[in-house]
Parts: C-alpha cells; sequence; structure tokens
C-alpha cells in the first residue's frame, strides 16, 4: 500500500490529500514516484519502484478487467457505509483497498433543509459509487442523487435540467466542478475549494460554510424583492403627481400645481426608494428552515408597517400640496 500512497503525490483531488494525510499521520515513508496519470473520475497512476502502480475507483477496475481478488464484501460494505473505496493495482494485479470517508461538512443538513424551505430543489452530483452518494445524501436530507458521473457528464446533467426550463445553481469545489459551475445559471464556489472552481463560478463563498449559499440566495431574493417595491413606488408618484403638475385637476377643481410644490412632492419618490433600499442593511441570515417558512410575526408586521407608512406619507404630502396649490388659486381670485 506504501506504493499507493506515493502515486497519489501528483493529484490535487481532495481524496488524494486524505490518502496522503493519513500516510503523514502513520509516518510512512513514500517512495519516488514518476510518470503520473490522471484520468478525471477514475483515478491516477505513476511509476513506483519500476512497478506500474493505479489508484482508483472501482468503476476504473471494471474497465480494466481486474479481478479484486476476494475484497468485493469489503468495498461493498464500505459503500454501504457512505465511504469510498480506491482499489489499488500493482503491474494489473489488485493489490488492496484504500478507503475514505466522505464526512458531510458542518451544517449541511441545516443548509439543505433551508434550500428546501426556499422552494428549491437539491441534487447530489458526483463520481462516487452509488451507495456511497445516496449514503451521505442520506445525512444530509437529500433525495435526489446522481452518481458515478464523469466531470464531463456534470455539465450534460446541467444542460438536461436547463433544456426542461429549469434554472440550475451548481455548488463546487473541486477541478472536475469547474465545467459545471461555468455552465449553471448560477455557479457557487466554496471559498475553501480549487482556484479553478472559483474561477469559473459566479459567487465565491468566503469560507467552507453550506449555509452561505442560503444566506446568498436569501440576500439576493431580498435584494431583486427591494428593487421592485422601489420601482413601483417611485412609478405610482410618477402616475399619479405628474398629469396634477400638468394641470390635469384645473377643469374639473381650479387647481393649479406650483412647480416649486411638485418638486417637493416627487422628492418623496426618492425618499421612499431611498429608505427602502437601506432596509437591507437590517438583513439577516435565515434562523433555520422554520424561519423561512414561517417568518417571525415581528419582522411581518415591520414589513406592513413600512409600506402602511409610505402610503400614509404619501397621501400626506400629496394632499398638502393640492391643499396649498389650492389656497394659493383662492388667494389670487
Amino acid at each position: 500500500m506504501v506504493r499507493g500512497f506515493a502515486a497519489e503525490v501528483g493529484s490535487e483531488h481532495p481524496l488524494a490529500g486524505a490518502i496522503l494525510a493519513r500516510a503523514e499521520a502513520e509516518r510512512v515513508d513514500r517512495p519516488a514516484a514518476a510518470e503520473f496519470g490522471y484520468e478525471p473520475g477514475r483515478g491516477v497512476s505513476a511509476r513506483v519502484e519500476d512497478r506500474r502502480v493505479a489508484v482508483g475507483s472501482l468503476a476504473q477496475v471494471t474497465e480494466l478487467g481486474l479481478d479484486l481478488a476476494g475484497l468485493e464484501g469489503e468495498a461493498e460494505s464500505a459503500a454501504v457505509a457512505g465511504r469510498t473505496p480506491l482499489a489499488v493495482s500493482v503491474d494489473d494485479q489488485v493489490a488492496g483497498l484504500l478507503v475514505v470517508a466522505d464526512e458531510l461538512k458542518p451544517g449541511a443538513d441545516t443548509a439543505v433543509a433551508e434550500l428546501r424551505a426556499l422552494g428549491l430543489e437539491v441534487w447530489v452530483l458526483t463520481g462516487d459509487a452509488r451507495p456511497t452518494a445516496e449514503a451521505v445524501a442520506a445525512r444530509a436530507g437529500i433525495e435526489r442523487v446522481v452518481a458515478e458521473v464523469l466531470p464531463q457528464d456534470k455539465v450534460a446533467h446541467v444542460e438536461r435540467l436547463q433544456a426542461a426550463g429549469r434554472r440550475v445553481a451548481m455548488v463546487g469545489d473541486g477541478i472536475n466542478d469547474a465545467p459545471a459551475l461555468a455552465r449553471a445559471d448560477l455557479g457557487i464556489a466554496i471559498g475553501t475549494g480549487t482556484d479553478v472552481a472559483m474561477a469559473a463560478s459566479d459567487v465565491t463563498l468566503v469560507g467552507g460554510d453550506l449555509r452561505g449559499v442560503v444566506t446568498a440566495i436569501a440576500l439576493s431574493r431580498r435584494t431583486v424583492g427591494t428593487i421592485k417595491s422601489g420601482l413601483f413606488w417611485a412609478f405610482a408618484y410618477n402616475a399619479a403627481l405628474v398629469p396634477v403638475a400638468m394641470g390635469a385637476l384645473y377643469p374639473l377643481l381650479g387647481v393649479l400645481l406650483s412647480p416649486v410644490l411638485a418638486a417637493a412632492a416627487m422628492a418623496m419618490s426618492s425618499v421612499s426608494v431611498v429608505s427602502n433600499a437601506l432596509r437591507l442593511r437590517r438583513f439577516r441570515p435565515p434562523a433555520g428552515p422554520e424561519a423561512i417558512l414561517h417568518p417571525p410575526l415581528g419582522e411581518r408586521i415591520a414589513e406592513y408597517a413600512y409600506l402602511a407608512a409610505i402610503a400614509a406619507v404619501a397621501v400626506a404630502v400629496g394632499t398638502a400640496a393640492l391643499a396649498m396649490a389650492h389656497a394659493g388659486m383662492a388667494g389670487r381670485g
């Protein structure tokens, strides 16, 4: 197995990092490796001590027509337990298994629950064997699993969802995720991942907390909602007061709105838009799925109170402008 550790030295894959970290912890001496090769989604190979060593997935072993040498049961047990079995072969003979546990990131299950509360479907798209992928997905509360996927197939799956009319957000941190991150409608890279993934994404999270995905989506939705409400109030002011300033009420009420009063009233449009936008400073990440599905009563009251206050001020300003205009007309009369 020492040769297997040595073959992983040239790889940047997270699994290779885990294997090398264990080798260092065990103080295993690694012989020099040469002729390093890497097949995306399958594994690595190298020449170690004049012998050809390969470390890769069980799919690679099957494709090469190698015999697992009685290790099938151990490989299956590891996969069902949510671990990734890697076969180590020396000169086209399976020499043993390396088992790597793909642990959930802290808060991953909470992030999945919050994403579902936001009305989003959550999928696992992975190159791991199906038993391993399903075991890990079950711990995170994810039902949709697409396993044993090569890097180019991740892009194809994103394109299929888009062709079906879905808007796709892809979250990833590895080199193999980069093409899918670039193809998705929204690519989100984990800040602790590879530089290639971050370069291909639209959003890069600071740190590795997956709840940052929820925060990013919730904040973007709040921002879009704020923009829409700002546009509504701006157009409402224009629709109501521009005709008045043009003399629309003169035939009926004999009222002409002074340009000075019209300017003062229209300034409220900017005030409402700016004050509405400033409310984003009070945004806080969702406290949990329940807070998304059923926002706190105080938060809902504050939202409606703001809208009611803006409407009341608008009516008051409009009424005062009309009253002053009417008084001015009466004084000249």
